[in-house]
């Protein structure tokens, strides 16, 4: 009897161990599949935008540093001695004309010395021609016997005599005329008054500096510039520079200074500035001003501004590979226009490169693409990264 008992028994846990295993067997590849999924497809990081390097002429400049001078300057000074200056018509920064009075001397004294010269001069004619007249006279007694050849020759000397006196009557008189001019200081060109020196009532020794002109107006730009870099520049290339005060001035080369200082090793190259906008401050003589020499251009190979990333004191770019994983390239920078930037050395040409979004990305994140490889910097520009 016991042994028929335990038959069914067993059947059943039989039973109920393979009902368990049917059951594992059906689950196991429901939850199994997710798990391969997950495994097999990665998470982007960032929604970027790639952009391919372009290459474009971009210009070549040198930077340069220097004063804003003067072209020339005119001393004007008094030409005549121990005057009291009487009047004084200009002033710092006016604007003159050549042959403009610019200061007056007291001329009374003057007036006295050339009308003293001219009564001189009289005297002195008339004297002459007292001379002449005895010298005339002593010539037609010579024949006769009357006077002797020494008498004769007295009145010839008194008459040449009295013909130097009105020689010399006649220039004292010029030099007082002269005099009576030079009491009106005139500019000796056009230009811009720069310095006064000149004092109502002062009495002035001749030669006195009382202005200084900026002859005709016209300003130089004096730029610094090395002797390794001296040779790039020539007479004539174009400048551009702006002074301390903001304005923006342009140039051109005049002339290259002959010697280079020993202890700057660095040459002064002359540029003649033209006239800054109405609407712009004025530039002033004595300025510091900071510009740049065109020197043509030449072609660069370029990515926007915002794919290269600085990390570390380096420039880095992320290319983008097949799998839309993203390797991080060192490149060398250079010139800079706009929104582009030169790459140097780094960056194969037919790259593609991740334009927003690459201050984000580190070596190796997945990434998904918007827009194809070939988009302009409009376009990585206008496409903001996006965290998943």
């Amino acid at each position: 009897m016991k042994p028929f008992k335990r038959k069914p028994l067993v059947i059943a846990v039989l039973a109920v161990v393979i009902a368990a295993g049917a059951g594992i067997a059906l689950m196991a590849p429901k939850n199994e599949a997710p798990a391969r999924t997950a495994a097999a497809t990665v998470k982007p990081a960032l929604t970027v935008s790639v952009v391919r390097p372009q290459q474009q002429p971009l210009p070549i400049r040198l930077a340069a540093n220097g004063n804003i001078m003067a072209w020339q300057e005119a001393s004007i000074g008094s030409e005549s001695n121990g005057l009291r200056l009487a009047e004084v018509r200009v002033n710092v920064g006016d604007s003159v004309r050549a042959g403009e009075v610019l200061a007056i001397f007291a001329r009374e004294a003057v007036e006295a010395d050339v009308a003293q010269a001219r009564a001189a001069l009289m005297e002195a004619e008339a004297l002459a021609a007292d001379a002449a007249a005895n010298a005339a006279r002593a010539r037609t007694l010579d024949a006769s016997g009357a006077l002797s050849a020494q008498q004769i020759a007295q009145y010839q000397t008194s008459e040449q005599t009295a013909r130097a006196r009105v020689q010399a009557a006649r220039a004292t008189l010029a030099a007082q005329q002269l005099r009576l001019r030079h009491v009106q200081v005139l500019a000796p060109d056009s230009g811009v008054i720069s310095e006064r020196k000149a004092t109502v009532g002062a009495v002035v020794p001749a030669g006195t500096e009382l202005f200084r002109l900026i002859r005709k107006g016209r300003l130089e730009w004096r730029a610094e510039v090395t002797a390794t870099e001296l040779g790039r520049i020539k007479a004539g290339t174009p400048a551009t520079l702006v002074a301390a005060n903001g304005t923006r001035l342009q140039g051109k080369v005049r002339m290259i200074g002959p010697t280079v200082d020993p202890q700057s090793r660095s040459a002064l190259v002359y540029v003649d500035l033209q006239p800054a906008a109405a609407d712009a401050a004025p530039a002033s003589a004595g300025m510091f001003a900071r510009g740049e020499f065109d020197l043509g251009s030449s072609p660069a190979l370029t990515v926007p501004q915002q794919a290269v990333v600085l990390r570390d004191g380096f420039s880095y770019v992320f290319r983008l590979g097949p799998d839309n994983r993203v390797t991080q390239l060192k490149v060398r920078p250079g010139r800079r226009i706009g929104d582009r930037v030169e790459i140097l050395e780094g960056l194969p040409p037919d790259a593609s490169v991740v334009a927003s979004g690459a201050g984000f990305l580190n070596e190796g994140d997945t990434v998904r693409v918007v827009g194809d490889g070939n988009g302009g910097a409009a376009q990585a520009g206008t496409t903001a990264p996006r965290r998943q």
